[in-house]
């Protein structure tokens, strides 16, 4: 017999009871009153409570054995095998530590790799590149400018000024269509620069071919006169351009 069948013969017998208590009890006032007719005079409180027991009854219910066996029988794992202890960390200093730091005959080594000393301790250059490169132009132009005041020969003078020259063409490379090319400082090393060229290439022909060449017509280019007419020229514009140079700072 199932389960099912159980409760629905319990359900029959409980029916046949109430039935017949209910047709057999006696009223309570002179005459016969139906059993739903009594549940209809008694208070909403009072039914339920009469009819709980009866409702928790029917309710169906588990046995106690389809309930063993639920949930995880097995072992957990060892979850503590799986996991590493964290662990202090210890700062290393940056440098190596060198014996006998404060002795005379060691010197400790100046960590130049580290970005922190170069740039704190150092300070690195804020000076722009271009104020950098004009400025290494000054020595040259003072270089060449000493050759004319102490007469030297045309082979030092022309020395200096290829070395400037050099310093100019590189100076144009690297600004040439860039904000620093309006410059009045850049216009002036760049004019100097083919000014020079002019009076070192007219003093080496000079002292190569004014041998031949009469002072008259197309040797007259030639002739010491205008060579340091020419050379006055280069001196003056030297000065504005230094001017210039320091007026860029």
């Amino acid at each position: 017999i199932s389960y099912n069948d159980i409760m629905r013969k319990i359900l029959a017998l409980i029916l046949i009871s109430l039935f017949c208590n209910g047709a057999i009890a006696a009223p309570t006032s002179g005459t016969a009153q139906p059993a739903a007719a009594q549940g209809a005079q008694q208070s909403p409180d009072e039914f339920d409570a009469a009819i709980k027991p009866k409702r928790k009854f029917f309710q169906k219910r588990q046995p106690q054995e389809m309930l063993d066996g639920k949930g995880y029988m097995g072992k957990l794992p060892e979850l503590s095998r799986q996991f590493v202890p964290v662990e202090d960390g210890v700062a290393k200093p940056v440098y190596e530590s060198t014996e006998d730091f404060h002795s005379a005959n060691q010197v400790k080594p100046v960590p130049r790799d580290n970005p922190a000393f170069v740039n704190i301790i150092l300070k690195t250059d804020k000076t722009s590149p271009y104020l950098n490169d004009i400025n290494d132009i000054v020595p040259l132009l003072e270089k060449i400018y000493s050759s004319i005041e102490n007469n030297e020969d045309v082979q030092r003078f022309n020395a200096g000024v290829f070395f400037f020259n050099r310093t100019a063409e590189h100076l144009r490379d690297k600004y040439d269509q860039k904000p620093e090319s309006n410059f009045a400082s850049y216009r002036k090393i760049l004019e100097l620069s083919t000014h020079a060229q002019t009076v070192a290439l007219l003093r080496s022909e000079a002292l190569k071919y004014n041998p031949y060449l009469a002072y008259g017509g197309a040797g007259a280019i030639y002739n010491k006169d205008n060579i340091n007419q020419q050379i006055e020229y280069l001196k003056f514009g030297i000065e504005q351009t230094i001017v210039a140079i320091k007026e860029a700072e």
